[in-house]
């Protein structure tokens, strides 16, 4: 009832860990697959070795969190090294790299290939310079169509809602004209908080992205909004917290949903739950699988 085929890729469940969050190493992404209960699982971001930004790196704010971390990594090569190959008997690892130009992207998809069954393309985060590039359709569609020719194994090219909505559609055609398998919608949204004490911005590098419950209702807009305008699958993610969370991106279009800051209010068995929510959602509305939920609410509103 639970099951997807993602790109070729079989999932148990239609839940998957969001790059960023609990994917530093090869024992906690094993615990999500394990104890967590999801159905795959995305690393952090790796790429180029890079420090990242000084702290305060994360501040709470109303229903969600900002970040501003400067995509720190040991390197894609002392990653590697965490043996991710054994974990994809437990479940789908799929690698989210970043790079600072078309070349950096299929190098490092090279080189991450063998161990992962698929890559995602970090080209949006919104506090560094590498989250320019999925603002822009052509260098979206560079980087895509480099990293394609480069690797078998499916891709998927995770968008920025810091575009205006025309954009994102055009930036998704783009990527799925240069052969991207699938994607994923959307990244943090660019946000700010200031301390009114010390009078300024919380976080050393000012700007930040936010994720969470706050941020449900964009990524709900982006997901239907692409649902009308791609033949490729829609990994749907931003604010998840319940399985009605997941109902809502399935029938705006999502094919599988992808949860992060959600560990924060539920802690890992959050995907246990939402699907053991969607199950019975299912079962109540007589549906056989989530694909019957899929794109349901694009249907002509009868008066």
């Amino acid at each position: 009832m639970l099951e997807i085929d993602l790109c070729g890729i079989q999932l148990k469940n239609p839940t998957i860990l969001a790059s960023g969050v609990l994917g530093i190493s090869g024992s906690l992404l094993s615990r999500v697959l394990t104890e967590g209960g999801a159905g795959a699982v995305v690393t952090k971001s790796v790429g180029p070795v890079r420090t990242g930004f000084p702290n305060p790196t994360v501040v709470e704010v109303e229903a969600g969190f900002l970040n501003a971390m400067g995509l720190p990594n040991p390197g894609i090569e002392e990653f590697i090294k965490e043996d991710l190959i054994p974990l994809a008997n437990k479940g789908p690892i799929f690698a989210s790299i970043f790079g600072s130009d078309s070349e950096e992207f299929a190098r490092n998809a090279r080189l991450i290939e063998p161990h992962v069954q698929a890559i995602e393309l970090n080209v949006s985060c919104p506090h560094v310079q590498v989250g320019q590039i999925g603002q822009d359709a052509s260098l979206t569609k560079e980087v895509v169509s480099a990293v394609k020719k480069a690797v078998k194994i499916p891709i998927f090219c995770k968008l920025t809602p810091n575009v205006a909505p025309q954009d994102l559609i055009k930036i998704a055609r783009a990527a799925q004209d240069e052969g991207a398998d699938a994607i994923t919608a959307i990244n943090t949204v660019r946000a700010m908080a200031i301390d009114i004490n010390i009078e300024k911005p919380i976080l050393a590098n000012r700007h930040g992205g936010l994720s969470g419950p706050a941020i449900k209702p964009i990524a709900i807009r982006a997901v239907y909004d692409l649902a009308t305008s791609l033949d490729i699958p829609i990994i749907g993610v931003g604010g998840i917290t319940t399985w009605e969370d997941a109902v809502e991106f399935f029938l705006a279009g999502a094919s599988a949903i992808q949860i992060g800051t959600g560990i924060a209010w539920k802690e890992i068995t959050i995907f246990k739950s939402v699907c053991e929510g969607i199950k019975h959602h299912l079962k109540r509305k007589g549906y056989a699988n989530v694909s019957d939920l899929i794109k349901r609410a694009h249907r002509s509103i009868k008066k």
